[in-house]
């Protein structure tokens, strides 16, 4: 799978898609994989409305697979300052940005053996939904 996010913390791709239909194109896809979205930050409204500030479209969804999440908690409570998992959907011109935090370097982190297995299966889980959107939208190579 070829990933186009240079960061050892986040994979993703781009996307021949308008911003509002690859954020819907998101949502289906993590829902797919069992991810909830608990939150949406509006990134370009919140700096306009606070510094008057225009940026392209940017939001940050909250991802959250609850079992996974249950998992991790019942090993350690303060797991919790580490979820959920953010999704950057962001537009870049005529193409959508979509970078997905990787769950093993932002649950590494804790250095917890026992979590180690969740944070593969959410990273997994992730993956797939990268690949969801790269057959259902054009990506762009």
């Amino acid at each position: 799978m070829v990933i186009d996010t240079p960061t050892t913390w986040a994979f993703g791709l781009t996307l021949e898609a308008p911003f509002d239909a690859a954020v819907e194109q998101v949502k289906a896809a993590l829902k797919t994989e069992g991810f909830g979205v608990l939150t949406e930050i509006d990134v370009r409204r919140t700096l306009k409305d606070r510094l008057g500030v225009e940026v392209p479209d940017y939001v940050i969804l909250g991802a959250c697979n609850p079992p996974l999440a249950h998992r991790a908690l019942s090993i350690e409570p303060e797991v919790g300052l580490l979820l959920p998992c953010n999704v950057v959907v962001r537009a870049e011109g005529s193409t959508t940005s979509v970078s997905i935090m990787d769950p093993v370097a932002a649950l590494g982190i804790a250095d917890i053996a026992e979590i180690k297995p969740v944070a593969e299966e959410a990273r997994e889980r992730l993956l797939r939904v990268v690949e969801l959107l790269r057959q259902g939208t054009r990506e762009v190579a």
